[in-house]
């Protein structure tokens, strides 16, 4: 059974595959309006989503199939305490696939090992967002015409923010990428994540701490929130929240053709004058995430009809280290959860938590 949990669960060559089959589906959308017909979407949102979820459920209609879920878990059976192993096995008498944001980190991967339908992680608290990097991937080939030799600028919560996260890991498999990391000390990307992509990825990191010491440089620009409630002193906050705030006159030293990502919503971190920059393509890539999910759906259920659903749960198909040690990230679904503990050895030979990839104790 397939799953996509984790961006890297895709291999380079299916990532392009879908990539072509959703540039397809853009071109020939008749073709595949009852590509999907009797087929049921199941749309598991534990937590407050607006493009995320209505993009799932745009997709699946679009193909011709159905949807079911619930887009607030306190009108589930979660409000009576039912775990994550137990909906999902539900869930598989009555869909074909799931769509699951949560906001516990490592909740899909364990949805994988129960459902025995393919599960899509659509966001699991700071840990990952692969149909985010999918449609992140789709609008920069759309829009540069490669996946490859490009620089590009990640600006605002690095630490925190799965999206940033989640395609950093994808165009590590990538040539000729280089990263500015754009961020407050408080909010750098994590330094295991740092290590690991120096030693075992084709990209060249560096770290700057304004926008303006980037923006010379670069042919994208992804903005995020940075996030006021990630800061232990308020001043501190206020030194520096201007910095991270794209506005016309930061966009002065910026390319012609760079273009401008944001995994949206917005808050203030881009000002609304820039809304009509031609480099602004943050509405267009909204778009774009239909159209990635639309072939993801359509891949996966092809790729479900080749292979038997599995009899016994849970099934672990990568090599784990089984118990013996804790996760201590409180936000982990391993925390709140009766759960296998599951750890495997990542790039760098340090052991980590298999759902959220913090450091085992």
């Amino acid at each position: 059974m397939r799953h996509l949990i984790d961006p890297t669960d895709l291999s380079v060559a299916e990532i392009h595959e879908i990539l072509t089959l959703a540039e397809d589906i853009i071109a020939h959308r008749d073709r595949y309006r009852e590509a999907c017909k009797g087929k049921k979407l199941a749309t598991l949102f534990y937590e407050p989503s607006t493009r995320t979820r209505l993009s799932f459920t745009s997709a699946m209609l679009e193909l011709g199939g159905q949807v079911i879920g619930f887009s607030d878990a306190n009108s589930s059976s979660v409000s009576k305490g039912e775990t994550v192993a137990d909906t999902v096995r539900v869930i598989r008498c009555f869909a074909d696939i799931i769509a699951m944001r949560h906001y516990k980190e490592g909740a899909p991967l364990v949805a994988s090992q129960y459902a025995g339908i393919p599960v899509i992680n659509a966001g699991d608290g700071s840990h990952a967002h692969p149909t985010q990097t999918l449609t992140d991937l789709l609008t920069i080939k759309r829009e540069k015409g490669r996946l490859d030799h490009f620089t590009i600028g990640f600006c605002g919560d690095l630490k925190f923010g799965r999206t940033v996260h989640s395609l950093i890991k994808a165009l590590s498999r990538c040539e000729g990428i280089r990263v500015l990391l754009i961020s407050p000390e408080e909010l750098r990307l994590p330094t295991y994540m740092l290590k690991e992509m120096r030693a075992h990825s084709n990209l060249e990191f560096r770290e700057v701490r304004t926008m303006e010491e980037a923006m010379p440089e670069l042919d994208i620009l992804y903005m995020t929130r940075v996030q006021k409630e990630r800061f232990l002193d308020e001043e501190e906050f206020d030194r520096v929240k201007d910095s991270f705030v794209l506005d016309p006159s930061k966009l002065a030293a910026a390319r012609g053709d760079m273009i401008i990502l944001h995994p949206l919503p917005r808050v203030n971190e881009i000002a609304r004058s820039v809304d009509n920059d031609p480099r602004a393509v943050y509405f267009r890539q909204v778009e774009n995430g239909k159209f990635v999910r639309m072939a993801l759906i359509y891949k996966l259920l092809e790729w479900a009809d080749e292979n038997r659903p599995y009899e016994r749960t849970p099934v672990f198909d990568r090599e784990y280290v089984v118990g013996g040690r804790t996760c201590s990230n409180r936000r982990c679904i391993s925390a709140t959860e009766d759960v296998d503990q599951l750890f495997r050895y990542a790039e760098d030979g340090t052991l980590r938590c298999a759902y959220c990839e913090t450091k085992a104790k």
